[in-house]
């Protein structure tokens, strides 16, 4: 007779309940909780830090069933196997020698040293027992013990002027300018047919001499490179420009050597988050190089200090840099809304600068919501170096905008990777919300020069989590209702315009500029009455959810009954039915990207 060998659990095999094969997915998944936890990067544990699903989204592209995580695949994978990792130590370890490094370059006081070094190991020891931290997670929390022990701003603030001024020296030299814009005469072969072609073909030039230079970090890391000889340059210039994104990124820019096509590129927008100090002035030059094609280029900080990274700080204090930048937009507003957001990309600055919010290499998680929402509404997105790209493409997950990422290998040859967005992503650009817009815009006038009396109603659309479809019938059986009751009345149904992908903040936008055209002669908010009116036409009794509900539940409605009332004042004809203004109060803030309420805030009155 044969006995079943006893597992862990001292059960042996056989005999184990069924419920354990539950228990355990139950406790991988509780593991997976705990990783975004104990990573600060769940919202519900942490809401004032972590970004929420619907922000997530803006940027990343997922399913039902799929959690995005700030890191790559190979971490990720490792951390939810939970067994011991030496690619995980190796990566902690790495992150702390970083540290300790800082410590011994930067405190000069022996007691102190040893002090802060045993505070590191400490909080290192700490964090890094149950390896359920990402690597970059534990170095950023041992860096911030440095900095707020120290006291020191930022210690790497010298070296990065440094290489600032550097990369300055040498994009200013003469013996660089006459290598930049010397003649090839075999690139040229076969001639252009044509002028456009001609200079299309030469801006492929410049922008791959550009480019390559980026494969070269001791131009900016060390002041010798301003005395380089002219060949050292065309040497770079020479080296090849490698990776699946060379095709896509030069027909992107409309460089691609045949024809002329800059036109199609005006208004097109590019978020490019920027990586090293020094690096960036280079990137600037390439920034420029394009805004002159017609490009509109949001540079994206890091929020704070982050070792030689180029952070928003120095975009604003650092001389080199703050120099460079004379000419663009800084944007300290963090959490600027949509409406806003369009406006200043419609202006007339051709460079825009912003803070991603964090001080991480790159943590869509943790981003501010101005990131989110420009990472939202460009056209591409071209992150630098090889961390950036780590994050972005060794990871399964795809994203709302074409990513690309340039890099360089070992022999300081540039690297382009692309990677496009999710297929399934539906895009409503600025323009093409103003066009539905003003669709329905027309409509209204329409039904004006027919004498009709033209309503806007207001309602809960989303505001109720998973009843989406039902709220849209509520409203849709409830409009029909009002159409058969009402002659010569144009009545706007905003469910029968809700599009897939739309989200909270494409709606607002849209309806904002139908609302303000001074066309509503009538706007009325969905009442309690509203509601049970529709469900007795339906033959449906009323759910609990619905129950007591009106459009002063909505946020959206809340957002509209500010508008209405900013309206009133321009069309003071115009009426407003519904629940009284005052109970419009509990609704403040609509989520980011959402289409139900975010959370209740304080009680306020409405001004």
């Amino acid at each position: 007779m044969t006995t079943d060998k006893p597992d862990k659990t001292g059960i042996p095999e056989t005999s184990r309940p069924r419920n354990l094969r539950h228990a355990k997915n139950a406790e991988s998944e509780a593991w997976q909780t705990a990783f975004f936890i104990e990573n600060h990067l769940d919202y519900f544990s942490f809401p004032d830090h972590a970004s929420t699903p619907e922000q997530i989204r803006f940027m990343v592209y997922c399913d039902k069933n799929s959690r995005y995580y700030p890191c790559s695949d190979q971490t990720y994978e490792a951390i939810m196997a939970r067994r011991p990792s030496i690619y995980l130590q190796k990566k902690y370890t790495l992150g702390l020698e970083t540290i300790v490094d800082l410590i011994n370059r930067k405190i000069e006081d022996e007691t102190e040293k040893e002090y802060l070094k045993s505070l590191i190991l400490i909080k290192y020891h700490h964090e890094t027992r149950d390896e359920i931290m990402i690597p970059s997670r534990v170095q950023k929390r041992l860096l911030g013990i440095f900095l707020k022990r120290t006291q020191i701003e930022d210690p790497f603030r010298q070296e990065k002027i440094f290489r600032n001024k550097n990369a300055r020296a040498v994009l200013n030299s003469k013996t660089f300018n006459h290598a930049l814009n010397y003649i090839d005469w075999s690139r040229l072969e076969p001639v252009p047919a044509s002028l456009p072609a001609i200079k299309n073909h030469i801006e492929r030039i410049e922008l791959s001499r550009r480019l390559a230079l980026l494969g070269h970090p001791a131009l900016w890391q060390s002041d010798a490179a301003k005395d380089y000889p002219e060949k050292k340059y065309l040497n770079i210039f020479n080296k090849p420009i490698t990776g699946n994104g060379v095709k896509p990124l030069f027909d992107f820019m409309d460089v691609s050597g045949c024809t002329h096509q800059n036109e199609s590129s005006e208004n097109r927008k590019i978020l490019w988050l920027a990586d090293e100090s020094g690096e960036i002035i280079f990137d600037l030059k390439i920034i420029r190089f394009l805004t002159k094609l017609g490009y509109k280029i949001i540079i994206a900080f890091k929020e704070g200090p982050l070792f030689t990274k180029a952070d928003f700080f120095d975009a604003q204090e650092d001389p080199v840099l703050n120099s460079e930048l004379a000419e663009a937009l800084l944007i300290d507003n963090k959490n600027i809304g949509k409406n806003e957001l369009a406006g200043t990309l419609r202006s007339e600055h051709h460079i825009l600068v912003i803070s991603d919010g964090t001080s991480e290499n790159l943590n869509l998680i943790l981003a501010s919501t101005t990131f989110a929402r420009v990472f939202k509404e460009v056209d591409a997105v071209i992150s630098r170096g090889p961390i950036q790209k780590r994050r972005l493409f060794e990871t399964g997950f795809q994203f709302t905008q074409d990513i690309f990422n340039i890099s360089k290998n070992t022999d300081g040859e540039v690297i382009i990777s692309f990677k496009p967005r999710h297929p399934d992503v539906i895009k409503f650009s600025h323009a093409d919300l103003d066009r539905k817009a003003h669709a329905i815009i027309a409509r209204m006038e329409e039904a004006k020069e027919k004498g009709m009396t033209v309503m806007f109603y207001s309602g809960i659309i989303g505001s109720i989590p998973g009843k989406l479809d039902i709220a849209k019938k509520v409203m849709s059986v409830f409009v029909s209702f009002l159409k058969e009751q009402s002659a010569l009345t144009f009545i706007i149904n905003p469910s029968e315009h809700f599009e897939p992908g739309m989200d909270a903040d494409d709606l607002m936008y849209m309806w904002e500029i139908v609302q303000s055209s001074g066309l509503i002669d009538i706007w009325r908010f969905q009442s309690y009455e509203d509601i049970v009116r529709a469900f007795k036409l339906m033959e449906m009794r009323i759910p609990p959810e619905w129950v007591g509900k009106d459009a002063t539940y909505s946020t959206g409605c809340t957002q509209e009954m500010r508008i209405a009332l900013k309206v009133q004042k321009l069309y003071p004809e115009m009426q407003i039915i519904g629940p009284d203004k005052e109970k419009f109060m509990r609704r403040n803030e609509y989520g980011i990207g959402k289409l139900y309420d975010r959370r209740l805030s304080d009680i306020s009155q409405m001004q």
